[in-house]
């Protein structure tokens, strides 16, 4: 069952963030307080959901592998490419900010639930695959808004997908590959026996990746200017969360059709 606590850590998380386009992106204090928010909410809901194990997998898998990556990115340009954090985010830690790693964990918990609802029974390798997408997409929205708030920057900027200026492709290729070990690792662990996921156990990491999708696209589209990342995210994102939302509300149909058990929201 999901976690109350979950439900109203993701609920301030929402509230938050739709301060963000009332300032233009976001102020360090916003950003602060989202990320740790919505990282809180997503290990109390491994934690209510799969276990205290799983909360400390997510952990260590999504925060210690993000802190070694970006440790390692910003100080030799691999896997992302050229790039360095402008101080604005506070503590770091060998030099990269401790939000940063938060950051992984609040997405990484969510694209490997999306992952495993949307492929089911079909295998590790198709969740690994769906999750690494998933995580990837996201930051099709996030580092054109961090660099525009002036969080971090990228030496060399080109070649860039189509729209999303100023970010180079070597970056989503940092980031699926880190994606696909991160996935691999939460697949091997907290999925090895996992059953085929429900909104009994989904719900809170499902209505965070559908509320992080519609939410960037609208805000980059409609307040931050940057229409063309909103197309492109929401066709790159959309993938996985158009998919995502038909599955919710096919199970939401079945379970009123069925007069089953109703389907909980907190």
């Amino acid at each position: 069952m999901t976690s109350r606590l979950a439900w109203l850590l993701l609920g301030a998380t929402i509230l938050v963030q739709i301060c963000f386009p009332l300032t233009s992106g976001g102020t360090p204090a916003l950003t602060t307080a989202a990320v740790l928010l919505f990282a809180s909410a997503m290990l109390v809901d491994a934690a209510t959901t799969r276990g205290l194990g799983a909360a400390a997998v997510l952990l260590v898998v999504a925060g210690g592998g993000g802190l070694l990556a970006e440790a390692i990115g910003v100080h030799t340009g691999f896997p992302f490419g050229e790039y360095d954090y402008t101080g604005t985010l506070g503590l770091e830690i060998a030099g990269v900010p401790i939000l940063v790693p938060l950051a992984w964990i609040m997405m990484a918990w969510p694209a490997w639930n999306v992952a495993r609802r949307l492929v089911g029974r079909h295998g590790h390798v198709a969740t690994v695959a769906v999750g690494a997408w998933a995580l990837t997409a996201w930051d099709v929205f996030l580092d054109p808004q961090m660099v525009d708030a002036g969080h971090w920057y990228w030496l060399h900027t080109t070649p860039n997908l189509p729209g999303v200026e100023g970010i180079p492709l070597t970056n989503f290729g940092g980031w699926l590959l880190v994606s696909v070990l991160m996935m691999t690792v939460l697949e091997a662990t907290v999925g090895r026996s996992d059953s085929v996921p429900t909104l009994h156990t989904d719900a809170v990491p499902v209505a965070a990746y559908l509320w992080t999708y519609f939410s960037s696209v609208l805000a980059h589209a409609v307040f931050f200017g940057r229409a063309p990342v909103a197309l492109t995210g929401a066709l790159v994102m959309g993938a996985i969360a158009i998919p995502l939302a038909v599955s919710v509300v096919r199970e939401i149909r079945t379970a009123r059709r069925s007069g089953g058990h109703r389907v909980p929201t907190a």
